[in-house]
């Protein structure tokens, strides 16, 4: 529903609807007796005390308005994860990225995680890529939910030498002489980053989305925890997956066709290239 599938399902859909178009027309009628059913929705407000009461009927009112109908709940499993890609676009910079799930490389969760992918974006990959590398940005992100770590370079002139920076990050862990100023620092600005300040409309996206990931108070509260608990082992060991998602991660690749198919000439083909654009 979103990125470089979306836009080549929105191709493939053009073709077909006029074509197709009692099928398609079908299906969204399908989707939408899905999706509106009194009895599978969830409804989040976000309001002062004192006006609830009013706002109340009016919200229960609204929702008998919609059709209760049952669905039966699908189970999605998830297939196995593509290949490595090189996405060719009309441009003169790249778009690198590489990834890994760490769940299923064998990482056991600790909170400590976002203390050391801030410090990566911070330092090492900060200078690596974006000073000495000339990208206009780079980022490391860890998703605690689904286990997904990634390495993503923009605006980026290199290809091959993001690759090899995303690729020495273990080394860069084992190596590193970890001061207690700079890992106290490092430990606020993970704090900041699961723990920012939120106007009302966005704490009240932001519960409903953690009800959905059944993301409890005490899980959030167990990662703070290991948050300030961190220390320059836990940078030590997070090195040894790292060394996995070198040898088994997913490169994705956005940028010219000219350092795509510079970079797979020198890498064996390693990127399946398509043309997006």
């Amino acid at each position: 529903m979103n990125g470089i599938s979306y836009l080549l399902f929105l191709r493939e859909l053009e073709k077909k609807i006029d074509a197709h178009w009692e099928d398609i027309h079908s299906t969204l009628e399908e989707i939408r007796r899905l999706l509106l059913s009194r009895s599978h929705i969830i409804v989040n407000v976000t309001v002062d005390e004192s006006s609830w009461s009013n706002l109340e009927s009016r919200t229960l009112e609204f929702l008998d308005g919609f059709p209760e109908k049952t669905a039966r709940f699908a189970t999605w499993s998830a297939g196995p994860l593509p290949e490595c890609e090189g996405m060719i676009v009309p441009s003169l910079v790249n778009y690198v990225g590489k990834g890994a799930n760490l769940y299923k490389l064998g990482y056991q969760y600790n909170g400590s995680v976002h203390v050391i992918t801030h410090l990566l974006r911070t330092t090492w990959l900060w200078d690596q890529v974006r000073v000495q590398g000339g990208a206009y940005g780079v980022l490391c992100r860890f998703d605690r939910l689904s286990g997904g770590l990634i390495f993503v370079s923009y605006r980026d002139p290199g290809l091959l030498s993001t690759i090899d920076v995303f690729d020495r990050t273990a080394q860069f862990l084992t190596d590193i002489d970890m001061g207690s100023d700079e890992l106290q620092k490092s430990i606020i600005g993970a704090i900041g980053g699961i723990d920012a300040y939120m106007l009302p409309d966005a704490k009240g996206y932001t519960s409903m989305q953690r009800y959905l990931n059944n993301n409890t108070d005490e899980a959030r509260q167990k990662m703070r925890e290991e948050i300030l608990s961190t220390t320059a082992d836990n940078f030590k060991a997070f090195a040894s997956i790292l060394h996995e998602v070198k040898e088994k991660g997913i490169v994705k690749v956005l940028g010219s066709e000219s350092a795509v198919r510079e970079a797979n000439s020198a890498r064996n083909d390693f990127l399946k290239v398509f043309s997006v654009m």
